[in-house]
């Protein structure tokens, strides 16, 4: 039953976008109502694979292992541990969620957007799911199509131009990926004395140092561009301006998280020593990235904007945390990617209900809203809390342990990141006070109609999701922490081994010099 829930998951949104292929685009209605019904299937059976998982159990569950390319060793590898499980739980609450919210927004080609949304949805899953590294490219690159045409034709003004720089930044990263992969495809086989592109195989293999930098460097950057990581974000903000709501949603609640997702499986464990090399380097890029991002969001003048490029700053965050190398910084990165997609989603889905009625993002053109939509500055402001941090809410946990690990590992570090925790406070609470308290200064925002049932229906579970993971959230915890320690267990034995050779270079050096030192001796006594 494992093997099959878990395949059903990954492709049943592909099998619903198959299904309004045959539905005439006439009924509208039609499209909507089975584009959500598919993605709430696919949510309840990420519930029951969520149900069936064995949180103490170690290395992959409801695996499944077949042959696909058996003559290029290709296999139709499936499996998950604790990370990828949340990630999946996350993927499909906020697709059905970003469906939701599209009802009333999208009006024109109805039918292409609710294909594309469903075929993203099968092509993050898989990256999630993915154990065999061609299965992973894949899926890495078939998410690209579907989020090209959700920007390039339901996005705004500027939605090529924002569309075609998503797909280059993209696409120049994972060539330099492919190179990789290829490069480790043949050094297994002269390892093992088969082709295959099996991670798990690929896990036991020994990679000389020379060439771990080398191939850690471009799947890195493949990565760094997704996440993004400073200075590699420059397509992020664009993207996120002209995409549509569940766009936004989506590329910011999942799509970034593929980024970090490939440095926790791939870049750590199979790169241990240039993970080690690297550390500094990514630390500080880290770093720059969560003061610069809070920075340039403090001066934007649309919320959309301050929203996008909050999420560099917070993205910073989650590779600081990774790159401490400890538990609690692991742990607390894999929250944050988690709490990031719920906050921020929950924030590109506020934005959106205020665009539908204003049909601008304009700081500018709010104030006062707490007045004519009371509900909706309600939960505004519990979400921008928890993406600040606020004990009690999702962010608090996640930046509280990104921090403690940070300072485990390195206290300058860790006294730096802090400031982008003060940095959000301030611009998140400044964008809250000028678009929803004080006096209404435009007449046209005394009448705006609250929050309607759908929008309500919409963004309860985000904020439901914020308090529990803010005030219990053990589960994960729970879930993720073997899969945590098994991925930190590959580095370390990295780093034993490194100190070691260290310890012998020097004991062979000392050993050296001492036998110089007794030959001069004894020449001189003679």
């Amino acid at each position: 039953m494992g093997i099959d829930i878990l395949t059903l998951v990954t492709f049943f949104p592909l099998l619903g976008a198959a299904l309004l292929i045959v539905v005439p685009k006439e009924a509208k209605d039609s499209i909507k109502g089975i584009a959500i019904i598919i993605s709430f299937i696919t949510m309840l059976l990420s519930f029951f694979l969520y149900a069936q998982f064995d949180p103490f159990a170690n290395g992959m569950q409801f695996e499944i292992n077949l042959p696909w390319v058996a003559a290029f060793g290709i296999n139709y590898h499936l499996g998950i541990d604790g990370i990828s499980l949340l990630l999946i739980l996350l993927t499909t609450v906020l697709s059905l969620l970003a469906i939701v919210s599209s009802w009333g927004a999208i009006t024109t080609g109805v039918k292409g957007y609710y294909i594309s949304m469903l075929l993203l949805e099968t092509g993050m899953l898989g990256v999630f799911v993915a154990l065999d590294l061609f299965l992973f490219y894949v899926f890495w690159e078939a998410m690209l199509i579907p989020m090209y045409f959700l920007i390039g034709v339901w996005g705004g003004p500027r939605k090529i131009y924002a569309a075609i720089k998503f797909v280059l930044f993209t696409m120049f990263g994972s060539l330099l990926m492919l190179v990789a992969l290829l490069y480790l495809f043949f050094m297994y086989h002269g390892y093992a004395g088969e082709y295959s592109f099996d991670l798990l195989k690929i896990y036991q293999m020994p990679i000389p140092l020379g060439a771990q930098t080398y191939m850690f460097l471009a799947f890195a950057l493949a990565f760094a561009i997704k996440v993004p990581i400073w200075p590699f974000h420059t397509w992020l903000p664009d993207a996120h301006v002209e995409a549509p709501t569940a766009g936004s949603v989506i590329l910011a609640g999942v799509l970034l998280k593929m980024g970090t997702y490939g440095f926790i499986r791939i870049c750590l464990p199979l790169f241990p020593e240039a993970t080690l090399k690297f550390v500094p380097l990514i630390s500080i890029l880290a770093i720059i990235g969560i003061i610069y991002g809070a920075l340039v969001a403090m001066v934007q003048r649309d919320v959309k904007s301050l929203v996008a490029f909050s999420s560099v700053s917070h993205l910073g965050f989650v590779m600081l945390g990774m790159m401490a190398l400890n538990v609690q910084g692991m742990e607390g990165a894999v929250i944050q990617m988690i709490n990031h997609g719920i906050s921020t989603g929950a924030l590109f889905l506020i934005v959106g209900m205020l665009y539908e009625r204003r049909h601008t993002r304009l700081i500018s053109e709010f104030g006062g809203l707490a007045k004519s939509m009371p509900v909706f500055s309600v939960f505004f402001m519990i979400v921008a809390l928890s993406s600040i941090g606020l004990p009690l809410t999702n962010g608090f946990v996640g930046e509280f342990l990104i921090l403690l690990g940070t300072f485990k590992a390195n206290v300058t570090y860790a006294v730096l990141a802090a400031t982008g925790v003060i940095l959000a406070a301030c611009y998140m609470l400044w964008m809250l006070q000028r678009v929803i308290f004080g006096k209404i200064t435009q007449t046209v925002n005394e009448n705006l109609h609250d929050l309607y049932g759908r929008e309500k229906l919409v963004l309860v579970p985000l904020v439901l999701l914020i308090f529990w993971i803010g005030i219990y959230p053990k589960p994960f915890f729970v879930r993720m922490e073997p899969a945590v320690k098994n991925i930190l267990g590959m580095v370390k034995r990295a780093e034993q081994v490194d100190r070691d050779n260290v310890k012998a270079r020097a004991e062979r050096f000392a050993f050296r010099l001492g036998t110089k030192e007794c030959y001069t001796l004894n020449v001189d006594g003679g």
